[in-house]
């Protein structure tokens, strides 16, 4: 979606390489050897050697251990696989999902009108999960599985004074998936490290949100505001692991 949201409809996790969108079985790189990115680090004790690129971009370049080029490798299958409302691993995980959620509420079916309730833009999340894959699901497990108390609060919008044209909360975090793997390049060598920054990205994303007085058409404006926020950090020399982030502090459990 553009600046002006396009209409109000979260376009932009549509617009995805085929790669993400069609690919429904694991896939990994065959190469690891060397990874380059936006990113300086995803986890402590990774050593970095930063090179002025000819065009004035900045390339980050690190060699990896062989942990980290397993954690590499891992991360990249779980990028690759889609969502796919056939299997029933894809279709538990949503469940579960909706138990996190609304624990006391039961789910009347895994295609409800009941999902509109968590901010999916139909009575079918499938047809929202293209952009992130099923790993964007992931996500929102790990998120509300580890921090509850952040995840409900931005669930059910408690902390704020808050637009009347909300952000779809279920739809914005699988944005947030896709930013992170645009942002990243793919390139995060901690598997976990990702589902926390994930986490820092979603509560930061809703403080920008809040202290931009934004409303549902200025969510791809909030987007970007957030991903240079994680950049500034992420670059910060003295910060040498996602604990060390000042927006990681924004989390509670």
């Amino acid at each position: 979606m553009d600046d002006r949201g396009g209409g109000g409809s979260f376009v932009a996790v549509r617009r995805v390489a085929p790669r993400l969108e069609q690919r429904s079985v694991y896939h990994s790189s065959s190469s690891a050897e060397v990874v380059a990115g936006s990113a300086a680090w995803l986890g402590r004790g990774l050593s970095c050697v930063c090179a002025q690129g000819s065009n004035g971009d900045t390339r980050l370049s690190f060699d990896l251990t062989p942990a980290q080029e397993e954690c590499l490798l891992r991360l990249q299958s779980r990028i690759d696989v889609a969502y796919d409302s056939s299997i029933p691993q894809h279709q538990e995980a949503l469940r579960d999902l909706w138990k996190l959620a609304f624990p006391e509420e039961e789910l009347h079916g895994i295609v409800s009108e009941q999902w509109k309730e968590m901010g999916w833009q139909g009575k079918d999340p499938s047809t929202d999960f293209r952009g992130g894959g099923f790993i964007s699901l992931e996500n929102l497990l790990f998120f509300a599985k580890n921090f509850p108390k952040s995840f409900r609060d931005l669930l059910r919008k408690q902390v704020g004074d808050r637009s009347v044209w909300e952000y779809p909360f279920a739809v914005a975090g699988v944005n947030i998936t896709f930013m992170l793997i645009q942002m990243l390049g793919l390139e995060a060598v901690n598997e976990s490290a990702f589902d926390l920054l994930y986490c820092i990205a979603f509560k930061l994303m809703d403080q920008q949100w809040l202290s931009m007085r934004a409303s549902y058409m200025e969510f791809n404006t909030v987007m970007k505001s957030t991903r240079r926020q994680l950049e500034r950090e992420i670059m910060v020399e003295d910060i040498t692991g996602i604990e060390d982030m000042p927006s990681y502090s924004l989390l509670s459990q």
